[in-house]
C-alpha cells in the first residue's frame, strides 16, 4: 500500500510496519476467503424463498435466479474495484463519502444496510418456525399464530444471545457453510437421482406462469427482483480485505468463483426443485425444499433435512442482527443518532440499548409482514445500495491511487446500476408491501436522525456530528467481520 492511501476511520496516512503500530494479522488465505463468502451468499433467501420465487414466474424459476447471479455479479466487479483499491474500507457507506462527500447520504446507506439485515433476520425467524414445525411435527397450521409465536420467540433468543455477547472464528464459519452446503447438496442429489429413476416433470422447466397485468419479461423481472435476496452477502466479504493475504490479488478470483460457485447451486435447486414439485404448491408455507425432499426422497428422514435448515437460516438470523445492532450503536457513538443508543451494558460490554431497538424492529418486521415482503424488502434495500456503490465506483475514477489494484470495465458498473436501479424501481413489478415496509424503517431512521439533529442544535446535548467521522461509520461494518476471526463482542 502506498504511502499515500489514507485511512477511512481518520483521513490520515495508513500505518506501515515502519511506523510501529500494529497491523491486523493476514491469517486468510485463498481457500478460506471463498469458504467465507460462499458461506455468506448461502443461506435464508434459497432455503427459505425458492417457492415464493417460483409462485412469481411458474416452472422457470431457474430463469429468476439465473438473472439475479448475473446481477450480482456485474455488481462484485464494482466492489472488487473498490476494495482492492481502498483495502482497508468499511463497506457502502464509506464507498458512498468516498464518492458524493454527503453526510447525510452516508447515514441513509449505512442505515439502510442496518435495516437490509434485520429484515433478512426476520425473514430467517419466520422461515426457522417453519420448519421447526415440519421437524418436529407439531402440525402449526401456516400463516398461524403458533408459528408467529415460535417466530418471536426465537428472534428473543436471538437477542439474548446477542446480549451475552459472541465469539466466532473463521473456523466456525467453515462449519457453518459446510451444512448450509450440505443442505442444497442434498436437494441437488435428491433432483438428480429422482429424475433418473423417471420422477418428477422436466416439461415444467419451460412453463412460465404470469400472472393478470403481466407479461413474461416483467414475470421474470418481478421474481428476479425477489431472488436477488439469495445472492446478497458477497458483499461483506470485502471488509475482511485487512485480513487478507495479499487482497489485491486474491480478492477478485475468490469472489468471482464464490459467486459463480453459488449461482451454479442455486440454478440447480431451482431445476430439482420445480421438477419434483409443482410450482404452486412450492410456493406455499415457509418450507419449499422439504416439500422436495418428500417428494424425491420419501425414505429421507425429514427431520434430519429440516435441522440443516433451521441450522443455517439460525445463523443468518444472528449475524444479521448482531450486525444490525452494532451498525446501530456505531451510529449514536459518532454521533449521528441518539447518544442513548450507544448504551452498553457494564459487564458483558454490548450495546443493549441497540440490541433492543432492532430486537423491537424485528419484532414489528415479523408481525406485520410476511415470509415474501421480507425478503423482497431485503433485496430492495440492498439493490438500492448496489444502485449508489455501483456510481460510487465511477465517480471514484478520478481518484488515483498509486498502489495497483483491479479496475472494472467502465460499461460493467454502468450496466450493474441500470439493472439495480431496474430491479429496485416500480418498473420490475416488484411487490408494492416491499416499498411500504421499506419505507417505514427509513421513516424511523430518519425520525432518529431528525430528532438527535435538533437535541443537539438546540439542547445541546450529545457529541457534533463532525463531518470527518461520518467515514467511521462504515468501520463498523468491519466489527461483524472481526468476530468471526474470534475477535469477540465483549
Amino acid at each position: 500500500m502506498s504511502d499515500n492511501d489514507t485511512s477511512p476511520m481518520t483521513g490520515t496516512a495508513e500505518p506501515s510496519a515502519g511506523d510501529g503500530k500494529p497491523e491486523l494479522h493476514r491469517a486468510i488465505g485463498p481457500g478460506l476467503l471463498l469458504l467465507f463468502i460462499v458461506g455468506d451468499i448461502l443461506g435464508t433467501g434459497v432455503y427459505a424463498l425458492t417457492g415464493k420465487v417460483a409462485k412469481e414466474v411458474g416452472g422457470a424459476v431457474w430463469l429468476p435466479f439465473l438473472c439475479a447471479f448475473v446481477v450480482a455479479m456485474l455488481t462484485a466487479f464494482s466492489y472488487l474495484e473498490l476494495v482492492t483499491k481502498y483495502p482497508r474500507a468499511g463497506g457502502a457507506a464509506v464507498y458512498t463519502h468516498k464518492a458524493f462527500g454527503v453526510h447525510f447520504l452516508t447515514f441513509l446507506v449505512c442505515f439502510t444496510v442496518m435495516c437490509s439485515g434485520l429484515t433478512s433476520a426476520s425473514s430467517a425467524a419466520q422461515a426457522f418456525a417453519g420448519n421447526l414445525n415440519k421437524a418436529a411435527h407439531l402440525g402449526w397450521q401456516s400463516g398461524g399464530t403458533m408459528l408467529l409465536i415460535a417466530a418471536l420467540g426465537f428472534m428473543t433468543l436471538v437477542a439474548m444471545i446477542n446480549l451475552r455477547g459472541v465469539g466466532e472464528s473463521v473456523k466456525v464459519n467453515v462449519v457453518l457453510t459446510l451444512v448450509e452446503l450440505s443442505g442444497l447438496l442434498i436437494i441437488i442429489a435428491i433432483g438428480l437421482w429422482a429424475i433418473m429413476q423417471g420422477k418428477g416433470d422436466a416439461a415444467t422447466l419451460t412453463q412460465f406462469n404470469v400472472k393478470e397485468g403481466y407479461n413474461v419479461f416483467t414475470a421474470v423481472a418481478s421474481a428476479t427482483a425477489l431472488a436477488f435476496f439469495a445472492m446478497v452477502g458477497f458483499e461483506d466479504s470485502v471488509n475482511m480485505a485487512e485480513e487478507t493475504k495479499d487482497p489485491v490479488k486474491t480478492f477478485p478470483k475468490m469472489m468471482l468463483i464464490g459467486l459463480s460457485i453459488t449461482g451454479v447451486i442455486y440454478v440447480l435447486v431451482a431445476i430439482a426443485s420445480v421438477t419434483l414439485v409443482k410450482p404452486a404448491d412450492l410456493g406455499e408455507g415457509e418450507t419449499p425444499l422439504l416439500k422436495v425432499v418428500q417428494a424425491g426422497a420419501p425414505a429421507f428422514p425429514i427431520a434430519i433435512f429440516a435441522v440443516i435448515t433451521m441450522f443455517a437460516v439460525a445463523n443468518s438470523a444472528l449475524i444479521n442482527m448482531l450486525m444490525a445492532s452494532r451498525l446501530l450503536y456505531g451510529m449514536a457513538h459518532e454521533g449521528v443518532l441518539p447518544v442513548t443508543l450507544g448504551k452498553i451494558l457494564p459487564n458483558r460490554r454490548t450495546p443493549w440499548v441497540a440490541i433492543l431497538f432492532t430486537t423491537v424492529l424485528a419484532f414489528g418486521l415479523i408481525w406485520f409482514a410476511d415470509l415474501k415482503a421480507l425478503g423482497g424488502t431485503t433485496s430492495f434495500l440492498l439493490l438500492v445500495v448496489f444502485t449508489i456503490t455501483n456510481i460510487a465506483v465511477l465517480v471514484l475514477r478520478k481518484d488515483r491511487v498509486e498502489h495497483r489494484h483491479f479496475t472494472a470495465p467502465t460499461v460493467i458498473p454502468v450496466i450493474g446500476a441500470a439493472l439495480c436501479a431496474f430491479l429496485a424501481s416500480p418498473l420490475s413489478k416488484r411487490d408494492p408491501k416491499d416499498y411500504q415496509v421499506a419505507a417505514v424503517l427509513l421513516v424511523v431512521g430518519v425520525a432518529l436522525w431528525i430528532l438527535h439533529w435538533l437535541s443537539t442544535r438546540f439542547i445541546g446535548t450529545g457529541r457534533t456530528n463532525r463531518p470527518e467521522r461520518v467515514e467511521e461509520l462504515g468501520a463498523y461494518h468491519e466489527d461483524l467481520n472481526k468476530q468471526r476471526e474470534g475477535h469477540p463482542w465483549t
